[in-house]
């Protein structure tokens, strides 16, 4: 399945693995970090990649061009031909999203004594928290804190995190993870009982807490029970596809799209929550994704129509180490967890040239660099790719470690004869996480009353770069928060006489603007289709 130019490069990596297991390589300054992200960066690109918004919030705004189109696009409904006088649903709290901050508003909603309901376009749980792998981070040990968690995340997002949800985040952080405990959350142990910890990029503590390599899978398992066991109404495989508004201009429902039948329904609410996700499947730039296959920007977009400002819209994540061969899974997620546990990155000459464990874009921008201008890739079927040197996690961890650390990453590699225990895997980044999304209050409500927000739907919790870990920890905490905010405000809520008209408004702006786009949003599926 070896091409001979990967052969005669795995020579090189086995040759010299020994001397790089020892090697501590050093860590980059600010100023090469810099320097590093100007230059290979995706999000520091200046060209065509981008457009600059002609309407809405954040007019004059740049942000990726998929994104642009699908901001300034057209909407799936004609608001004369739809029927807003007697809905289909009539809720307290509305729920789009079916993933962990979906999930966590559901359950904490429910618990405030609200009628809950949950809409997702998929299946409950389809959803980027089931392919996270590497773990949650929340300061719970005696030589960490909440303080130092805020530190190590403020830096690692460039100073870009808006303070009140940082702190929200990192404060809250333990009882996240007890929660999810008291829940059954089966959280790796040691014999005592006592959580085990590991580092992450960007780290200066071990707080990573892991189930193996399948974290997402488990908290969202864990929490998708909950929310059945509860009897929460679950309406699957339908798509919010605009935001209704009264007459106040409140949210105050959405309009819902069944994606089998194609039939319209309104769902009135005092409050809505948006907990839909990423945008991986958008593939910006052409980069593959880790992404489940429903990320596709859709909260964003139907929030910016509605009057919602976004935050930091150009600025995404792109994991270091996606696969980068074989083929069948280029893209899908190589977890963090893989390095934190002593695997080293290593160019096609066998050298190791990067800290392990920098931060996330420091790290994709690093292998970018070793595979255009240092030309010191390992050429692929679909690009180029640096190794990802798995067999030392046994040199350092003991034989057995792999197996029992991350067994998701054996089994995904060992499907194509492909032994991680004794062979390096290609690896290369992959869009992995929207930085960026909608803007929040503290009591994560966005600039339009009742419309809150939760989970990677929000923008500025992270700044521009995320640690490792705090992803599945903002579902939860936000997701909670959005959850029990959302229902406490719908107690003193009357909804007035339900509204498309700022569908109308908006796209007369657009048409002002000269934009007479045949993009019609949001895109709720990707097309793979060969044109």
């Amino acid at each position: 399945m070896y091409t001979n130019e990967m052969l005669e490069s795995m020579k090189k990596v086995e040759a010299n693995r020994e001397a790089n297991a020892a090697l501590e390589p050093r860590r980059m300054t600010a100023e090469e970090k810099d320097a590093l992200l100007r230059a290979y960066h995706p999000d520091y690109k200046e060209g065509e990649e981008f457009v600059h918004l002609l309407v809405g919030p954040n007019k004059g705004d740049k942000v990726p061009k998929e994104l642009g189109a699908l901001l300034q696009g057209k909407s799936r409904v004609n608001p004369a031909e739809i029927d807003l006088s007697s809905p289909d649903y009539d809720v307290d709290v509305l729920i789009i999203g079916g993933g962990g901050a979906g999930a966590s508003a559901a359950i904490e909603a429910d618990n405030a004594g609200a009628k809950v309901m949950v809409v997702t376009k998929l299946r409950m749980g389809d959803a980027n928290t089931m392919m996270a792998e590497g773990g949650i981070q929340a300061a719970d040990k005696p030589n960490d804190s909440p303080a130092i968690h805020y530190l190590d995340a403020f830096g690692g997002g460039h100073f870009a995190a808006k303070p009140e949800l940082l702190r929200t985040l990192v404060t809250e952080a333990p009882e996240a993870i007890q929660w999810l405990n008291n829940l059954g959350v089966e959280f790796d142990k040691a014999p005592d009982g006592t959580m085990i910890t590991t580092h992450g990029g960007g780290t200066s503590r071990k707080r990573m807490h892991a189930a193996k390599d399948y974290s997402g899978a488990e908290i969202m398992r864990t929490l998708r029970d909950e929310v059945l066991n509860r009897g929460i109404p679950v309406v699957d495989f339908t798509a919010a596809i605009e935001i209704l508004k009264d007459e106040k201009g409140c949210a105050a429902g959405a309009v819902l799209l069944n994606m089998e039948t194609k039939e319209i329904l309104i769902a009135r609410a005092k409050t809505v929550v948006i907990a839909t996700g990423g945008a991986g499947r958008l593939h910006y730039q052409g980069f593959p994704t880790s992404n489940h296959y429903g990320a596709t920007a859709d909260g964003l977009v139907l929030a910016y129509r509605a009057g919602a400002k976004l935050l930091y819209a150009d600025t995404l994540q792109y994991h270091p180490t996606g696969a980068a061969f074989p083929e069948q899974i280029f893209g899908a997620l190589v977890t963090e967890k893989v390095r934190s546990l002593g695997a080293k990155l290593i160019n096609a000459d066998g050298e190791c040239f990067m800290h392990p464990l920098e931060t996330r874009d420091v790290s994709a921008a690093s292998i970018i660099r070793e595979c255009s201008d240092r030309g010191k890739g390992v050429k692929t079927g679909d690009g180029y790719g640096v190794w990802l040197d798995t067999p030392m996690i046994e040199m350092k961890g003991g034989e057995g470690t792999i197996e029992k650390r991350i067994p998701a990453m054996l089994r995904m590699f060992a499907k194509y004869d492909i032994d991680i225990r004794k062979q390096p895997i290609l690896v290369y980044p992959t869009l992995h996480y929207q930085n960026g999304g909608i803007d929040i209050t503290a009591d994560c409500e966005s600039g339009v009353e009742n419309l809150f927000v939760a989970g990677e739907a929000v923008g500025g919790i992270h700044g521009r770069n995320r640690l490792m870990g705090n992803s599945l920890l903002d579902v939860v905490v936000f997701g909670r928060n959005a959850g029990r905010n959302a229902a406490l405000r719908s107690k003193d809520v009357t909804v007035g006489a339900l509204s498309l008209e700022h569908v109308n408004t908006f796209e007369k702006a657009c048409e002002e603007a000269g934009i007479h786009s045949d993009v019609v949003s949001p895109k709720l599926l990707p097309d793979y289709r060969r044109k």
